[in-house]
């Protein structure tokens, strides 16, 4: 059985899609959420499918490295195959990084590598860009720069609003988070050498099955 913990910051509605698909499913059991505020409602979702919930509060612990090793530490007791991000709302140590190297994924709300940071899908409407999207990649030193597993695209209309975007980006989402930890935990995604590698083939750019 795989492991995974989940990381999160707020509602959670990545999170709930791989509980949804993954949990105590196809070999895999999500073994804790891990939320670095109280109030995230993904500790709910947690509680609910009857996962470990666990609050390491960011509130009040001023240094990043000190915070980070509370998380690792937390994170360790689970011993976990897979370091799930959904929507955590940090910028990790680069000693937290090196420490789960190759294990540890996220979801970025853009066509990388365009858009890395915040605010991507009004970006990308004040950019004239006709399509956005979504990507799963791993976690790196480099604020999402790891190597990318798999994208998926949107079109963005002219009466488009960053709302409008962000709602028809976050169905696919939960579309295909749930789909790459699969692959990872099925032994068919690794990173190696800081790319990401498929059935043993190096991803391009753009990840799996890219245009």
């Amino acid at each position: 059985m795989k492991k995974l913990v989940v990381l999160i910051s707020g509602n959670g509605s990545n999170l709930q899609a791989i509980i949804d698909r993954c949990h105590q499913q196809h070999g895999m059991e999500i073994a804790a959420v891990i939320a670095n505020k109280e109030e995230a409602y993904g500790l709910v979702r947690a509680k609910e499918a009857g996962i470990d919930a666990v609050v390491v509060a960011s509130k009040g612990v001023a240094d990043r490295s000190q915070y980070d090793s509370q998380l690792m530490a937390t994170i360790d007791e689970y011993a976990p195959d897979l370091i799930v991000m959904a929507g955590f709302m940090r910028i990790l140590t680069p000693a937290f990084v090196r420490h789960y190297q190759g294990k540890m994924l996220n979801i970025h709300p853009s066509l990388l590598p365009k858009y890395t940071g915040l605010n991507t899908h009004q970006r990308a409407i004040d950019a004239g860009d006709s399509e956005h999207g979504t990507s799963v990649h791993f976690v790196t030193e480099e604020l999402d720069g790891g190597p990318v597993v798999l994208q998926a695209r949107v079109p963005i209309f002219e009466d488009d609003d960053a709302e409008s975007v962000f709602s028809r980006v976050q169905e696919q989402e939960h579309r295909i988070y749930p789909l790459v930890v699969e692959w990872f935990c099925q032994e068919r995604l690794r990173m190696i050498d800081d790319k990401a590698v498929m059935d043993n083939e190096v991803l391009g750019v753009s990840g799996y099955a890219a245009d």
